[in-house]
Formats: C-alpha cells, sequence, structure tokens
C-alpha cells in the first residue's frame, strides 16, 4: 500500500464525515486508513466503521493508549504491523485538498529512500462551519536542524513522510515528545533528512473551542507564547527535545551534534552569556518577533 493515512480521534462526531469524505476525494487512490480512537464517548466510531463498508480501501479501526493525542499518533506511526511505503498524520476535523496527498508523493518520490523525508505545508484556515479565515503564517526561511531546535513550522496535520523518516520515530520509541509534529521535524532534520515546507496549503484547517494545537497566528497567540515563556513552558520542551535527539545522536551529523552542544551550553548559562552563546550555535525563529523571544529567554535564563 502507497500511503498509510493515520488518523487520531477523540469527540470527533461533530466534524469527522467531512474530513473523510476529504480522505476519499483523494486524487491519490493507492491508501489504507487507520483509525486510533482515543476514548470517544459520541458517535465517532461508528462514523469510521460506517465510512469503511462505504470506501474500497482498508480501513482499520482500534483503541488508542488513552495517553494524550501525541502518544496516540505516535503509537500509530511507530506500530510496525502498518506497513506502507508513505505515511500521512491526519486530524479528525479538518478537509484535506483533493491534491494533497499527490502533491505530497511528487516531492516525496524525488527522494531517495534512505533519506528520511518529511513534506509539510501551510494551510488554509476555517472556521466551525467551514468559513473562510486566512490562511496560516507564510515562513520564508529554509526547514532545518537550527529552526527544528526552537520551533516547529508545519502542523502534523500537513504531513507526509517516508520509511525512513517513519523508522527514527521507532527508534526512540519510549521517549517523550512536545508533539508528535516537531519531533518528527526535530529527528528528521537532526540526521540530515530532507524537509520540504510548501508555501501552497494542503488542507483546510479547522479553527474551533475544542482545538488541541490552533493556528499560530496573530497577536494573541503572540502573547500566549510570550506568557509560556515566561512561566518556564518552552525551557521545558527544550529539556524534552534534547533527550528525545539522545536516542539518536549516533545518527546526527557532526554539525549538527556541534550545534546541539552549543545550543546546550547556551541554556544552561544565565543572562549577557547565554544570549552571546545563543548567537553562536545558529538556532533561528521564522520571525523576527520570535527570534527575539529567544534572545528574552536566554537573558532571564528560561531557554
Amino acid at each position: 500500500m502507497t500511503v498509510a493515512i493515520l488518523m487520531g480521534t477523540m469527540n470527533g462526531a461533530a466534524y469527522i464525515r467531512e474530513q473523510l469524505e476529504s480522505v476519499a476525494g483523494q486524487t491519490e487512490r493507492d491508501w489504507s486508513l487507520y483509525v486510533s480512537d482515543d476514548g470517544s464517548s459520541d458517535a465517532t466510531r461508528q462514523i469510521v466503521e460506517r465510512f469503511a463498508e462505504a470506501v474500497p480501501q482498508f480501513v482499520n479501526v482500534r483503541m488508542g493508549p488513552r495517553r494524550g493525542f501525541v502518544e496516540n499518533f505516535l503509537g500509530l506511526a511507530r506500530d510496525s504491523t502498518i506497513e506502507a511505503d508513505f505515511f500521512a498524520f491526519c486530524d479528525q476535523d479538518d478537509v484535506w485538498h483533493a491534491d494533497k496527498l499527490s502533491r505530497a508523493l511528487t516531492w516525496l518520490r524525488s527522494i531517495p529512500e534512505s533519506i528520511p523525508a518529511v513534506y509539510l505545508s501551510r494551510t488554509e484556515l476555517i472556521g466551525p462551519g467551514g468559513e473562510p479565515m486566512g490562511q496560516s503564517t507564510l515562513f520564508r526561511r529554509q526547514p532545518g536542524f537550527g529552526n527544528a531546535l526552537v520551533q516547529s513550522i508545519g502542523g502534523a496535520n500537513t504531513m507526509v513522510f517516508n520509511r525512513a523518516a517513519r523508522s527514527l520515530l521507532q527508534v526512540t520509541a519510549g521517549r517523550s515528545a512536545v508533539s508528535h509534529d516537531w519531533c518528527l521535524y526535530l529527528l528528521c532534520t537532526a540526521v540530515g533528512g530532507a524537509v520540504y515546507y510548501d508555501p501552497d496549503p494542503s488542507i483546510k484547517y479547522r479553527q474551533h473551542g475544542n482545538n488541541i494545537m490552533g493556528s499560530n497566528r496573530g497577536l494573541l497567540s503572540s502573547l500566549r507564547r510570550i506568557k509560556m515563556l515566561g512561566a518556564g513552558t518552552f525551557s521545558r520542551w527544550n529539556e524534552i527535545n534534547r533527550h528525545l535527539l539522545a536516542g539518536i545522536e549516533e545518527q546526527m551529523s557532526s554539525p549538527n551534534r556541534e550545534m546541539l552542544r552549543k545550543f546546550t551550553e547556551a541554556r544552561s548559562s544565565r543572562g549577557v552569556v547565554s544570549l552571546l552563546r545563543l548567537n553562536q550555535c545558529g538556532v533561528y525563529r521564522q520571525t523576527a518577533l520570535g527570534n527575539l523571544g529567544l534572545a528574552v529567554s536566554a537573558l532571564i535564563g528560561k531557554l
């Protein structure tokens, strides 16, 4: 099977039909769908089961681990019984563009199978009823390990990846992750893999009151990130990522191991010394405001 679509669900009955219809409407027809339901109390499972009866593709529904959305998705991605050439994370409440998979596969097939590769994209934002709300922030700097150390730029709901990238998730099983998208971006770039950020949206990303992860666009989102910075959340995330990378350190390129070492030194310092070391290690966020936040976190000892 060419693409294994990995969908995590939890009380998604309100929107999941439209998402499933968009999966069925893909121009790339060679896919299978694996749904890990994390304990829904609504009609989510029944809707998926009816969908399975209506499409010719293979659909599997299973019980999730009930340890949160990150473990639900990573559990699917790490399951060696799910075999495919490529894998795609899928949220329960979005709407995929009809050419989402075909666009991703066109790029992924240009990368040698032995090289971990991840496709991700910008998103088209919609409201609860499907009303247009603009697009997510357009990132202009190239993806890379220096960026992945301090920022996740692509939502997992846009990610399609190859078997070599999937193997990185498998070898780090048992290690915590901040999120499944940041985890994959970080691991892939750490070992010198290929990451393509598509500036054209591949999905409609629904914004509603029950979003676990919403759009990072706008002033309120920026203020929320500043508050998290002061609370030490960013520092805790960096520590989780450091432990995650320890699981693949032998596979990392020498320049990336050196960058990680310098970033670790910056994190262990304080004030101006931390800021100077941060500037020397080569990490970067995608916006000027984001890089200012990095500098402030170094100065106040929250890196």
